[in-house]
């Protein structure tokens, strides 16, 4: 199972609004023929990509998923028939599933004579990237991500507006990888007018990622057609607001959303309730001046705080990357 939720991490940003979900098919001896992963909407889900992989050696075999094979039919057949018609005799997964427009794969796998086990390891696999499509089952929206890239003292940028770079090259590839993971960035006019930020999703050697999120501009000023933003790489977006529901409207399909914004984005989303994870990046440097990470005015005291838990703490060279859920 720890082998398909690893398998998983390669549909994150890539399935929405599918579930990131990995397989793994196992053999009648116990051994790994097959591993698969959920391709874009409209592609294979994990089972099929896995069962793919296995070939006939599936027969009589095992498959592992991290969640429920689903049992309907949309843009691709129901998973349950694919796993029939290779004939594995045992599904164990780990997370039912929850849609239920897709539900009830177990129960038809058993009427067929599968064997199936459910809620292995669903804890860890619900936590890993499964997170953000469960999230959006339950609350119907996107799961946001606010990121702070700051000083020790919580500074996003010098007095003279200097911010590159706060963080050093590791945290940096970390970011891009968040990115490449994501569905959408988001970001205010006064940074994309200002830094003419490009957002993309880039490898250490500068490569874009296969993958790239949708760029989202809130506010009312325009971006100019020449701004990078614009470059035809991805889908733009300006949503002509100051209102957060307002960007999570114009993302129907998305499962997660980073904002990437000004202290005034990042505070304009605290304020409305609609921050659910905050990614950290902090670099071992003060400035004691400059431009602060948030700016929430309507916090007034210190019991007005949001608070987070610790979900990660790692080291990215010599900075520190933090990542923190909502509680």
């Amino acid at each position: 199972m720890r082998r398909a939720i690893a398998a998983s991490e390669a549909a994150r940003g890539v399935s929405s609004p599918n579930p990131p979900v990995g397989a793994v098919i196992l053999d009648g001896d116990g051994l790994v023929i097959g591993t698969g992963s959920t391709q874009e909407a409209g592609g294979a889900h994990a089972e099929v990509m896995a069962l793919r992989a296995a070939g006939d050696a599936a027969l009589g075999g095992t498959a592992v998923v991290t969640l429920e094979p689903c049992h309907h039919t949309g843009r691709t057949g129901p998973c349950t028939r694919a796993l029939i018609d290779a004939g594995i005799a045992k599904v164990v997964y780990a997370v039912a599933d929850p849609n239920p427009d897709a539900a009830g794969g177990a129960a038809a796998l058993e009427s067929a004579g599968v064997e199936v086990t459910g809620g292995v390891l669903r804890d860890e696999a619900a936590r890993g990237p499964l997170r953000h499509w469960l999230f959006r089952q339950q609350h119907d929206r996107p799961s946001v991500i606010l990121k702070v890239a700051s000083t020790m003292d919580g500074r996003i940028a010098a007095p003279d507006g200097t911010s590159q770079w706060i963080t050093g090259s590791e945290a940096r590839e970390h970011t891009h990888r968040q990115r490449c993971a994501a569905d959408a960035i988001v970001v205010g006019t006064g940074t994309a007018l200002a830094d003419d930020p490009s957002l993309t999703a880039r490898q250490p050697d500068g490569a874009l990622y296969p993958h790239q999120p949708v760029r989202v501009v809130l506010g009312h000023r325009e971006v100019p057609g020449t701004a990078k933003l614009r470059d035809g790489l991805s889908r733009f977006v300006q949503v002509s607001s100051h209102e957060p529901v307002d960007v999570l409207a114009e993302l129907p399909e998305a499962l997660t959303v980073i904002v990437e914004g000004g202290p005034s984005v990042a505070g304009a989303f605290l304020a409305a309730g609609l921050v659910d994870e905050v990614h950290v990046y902090l670099a071992p440097l003060l400035l004691g001046a400059g431009a602060e990470a948030v700016d929430d005015p309507t916090q007034r005291t210190l019991a007005d705080a949001r608070r987070f838990a610790r979900d990660e703490v790692r080291t990215l060279g010599d900075d520190l990357f933090l990542r923190l859920r909502r509680v």
